[in-house]
């Protein structure tokens, strides 16, 4: 492959119609990050920047054609894994995983919408746990996540190096407690543990109510950071700070939770003039 030739990245999540999150804002990042962005879609919602308002799984034979179309033509550098909704697609792309060996994987365990809408079947958590965490590069739970992986709370740093310590023995190679949920702090603090040592990677809070898609862009960013040869740690940082300006540029769109700005480091929109009569 010529040097001048992108990695390709590859995102299997869900559909979000108001393109602020899930698939839509995968590729968005992924794209932004300097890789060439491939999808399989696992699940179509109807939602906004107000709530998810329905979800419907895809069948598991398009889901593992989806897989095949992309893994047997591109030469991918990395494969990251948001939306399953259900047990049995979990277990399909596990499949897939040590079929096609796409790796490194960024699992980001996606259960809830900020609205409260369950996108991962509670019966699928445990199945999440035990079968695709231990295949994992990389998983990218926030506090929420991490305390339901683990039925344990989870509101400090003290308590997301713990989380990140247990989280470890399910198998994966490193585990990313994002804390972007901590309260009264004036860091966004997260705590990547890769089984010896814990690097806080910290950044200022924004005070921002838009900041639908924050996990997937994250995540997004982390894959394809690591799809450019980046370490483990280096990936984190950069996608840290690449989230953070996404945060201090978000959109204001909606009635609700306003998306991030994937391209926040492009030119700033500009109206064009009205021509002249």
């Amino acid at each position: 492959m010529s040097d001048s030739v992108k990695p390709v990245a590859l995102t299997i999540a869900g559909s979000d119609s108001g393109g602020g999150a899930g698939i839509q804002a995968d590729l968005k990042a992924m794209e932004a990050n300097g890789v060439f962005a491939t999808s399989v879609i696992t699940a179509i919602t109807a939602q906004n920047t107000r709530a998810v308002n329905q979800a419907q799984p895809v069948d598991l034979d398009l889901i593992t054609a989806q897989i095949e179309a992309v893994a047997s033509d591109f030469p991918l550098a990395v494969v990251k894994t948001g939306m399953l909704a259900t047990a049995d697609i979990i277990e399909c792309v596990a499949e897939a995983v040590e079929r096609y060996d796409l790796y490194p994987l960024v699992v980001d365990p996606v259960m809830i919408s900020k609205s409260g809408y369950e996108l991962l079947a509670p019966e699928a958590v445990a199945t999440l746990r035990d079968v695709l965490l231990p295949l994992a590069t990389v998983i990218t739970p926030n506090l929420h996540e991490a305390g339901h992986l683990l039925d344990m709370t989870v509101r400090t740093e003290t308590d997301m190096r713990d989380a990140a310590r247990v989280l470890f023995e399910f198998g994966p190679d490193a585990v990313l407690v994002k804390g972007g949920h901590l309260a009264a702090t004036d860091d966004a603090v997260d705590i990547l543990y890769d089984g010896s040592d814990y690097h806080a990677v910290r950044a200022p809070r924004i005070d921002t109510p838009h900041t639908h898609g924050t996990g997937c862009t994250y995540a997004s960013a982390i894959a394809a950071q690591l799809a450019r040869g980046r370490s483990m740690p280096q990936a984190v940082e950069q996608a840290k700070a690449y989230v953070t300006g996404a945060i201090e540029h978000a959109l204001p769109l909606g009635g609700g939770h306003g998306p991030t700005n994937h391209f926040f480091h492009l030119a700033p929109f500009e109206a064009a003039e009205t021509p002249a009569t």
